[in-house]
């Protein structure tokens, strides 16, 4: 059995499930979210926890108990609270400008970089340092996957450190050329 799959999942308050034959539906505070579920899953919700269930024990359904269970718990925990991701600018002349659905970059290039949030996906510029940049939605998917593609655009580089990272990631440094050792 999956340890993942068989971990129930606790509701929390101001959170809606509704079932609908294979489709889930999770309202709560933050936005509403559906996921369509594999035919060889059951979900049964019973008071404030949702069980995953899978109907036999073949290799496909026994990856998708634990996925379907953690992509439930996630449309929980982004229906209730959202989520979001942290990304900084490192670099002289490099720094973000805009918010909300559009951001414009300059980062290094002849051009600034115009960037469009998908559906559901807002970014905020820290107003004290405009080095910061706040990626917020209610879907996990979503909002990693634009962090991923705002990063891709000009990755850290090991020497001075310049680019786009992630907050909590560490670029490990280089050294860089040794001055007159003949």
């Amino acid at each position: 059995m999956s340890r993942i799959g068989k971990m129930p999942v606790k509701i929390p308050q101001g959170v809606e499930i509704k079932l609908e034959g294979k489709k889930i539906f999770v309202k709560g505070k933050a936005g509403e979210l559906d996921f369509n579920f594999a035919e060889e899953i059951d979900i049964k919700v019973e008071n404030d926890i949702i069980l995953i269930l899978r109907k036999n024990d073949t290799k496909k359904v026994r990856s998708l108990h634990g996925l379907t269970r953690a992509l439930v718990a996630n449309m929980i925990i982004g229906a209730s609270k959202g989520f979001e991701k942290k990304l900084e600018i490192n670099g002289v002349g490099y720094r973000a400008e805009g918010g909300g659905k559009s951001i414009n970059l300059s980062l290094g290039f002849s051009h600034p970089v115009k960037m469009e949030a998908p559906e559901g996906i807002s970014v905020e510029i820290d107003k004290d340092k405009k080095n910061i940049l706040t990626i917020k939605g209610i879907d996990k998917q979503k909002v990693g996957q634009f962090a991923a593609e705002i990063r891709k655009l000009r990755k850290p580089e090991p020497y001075k450190g310049k680019g786009i990272k992630y907050i909590d990631e560490r670029i490990i440094r280089k050294a860089g050329k040794k001055a007159g050792s003949k």
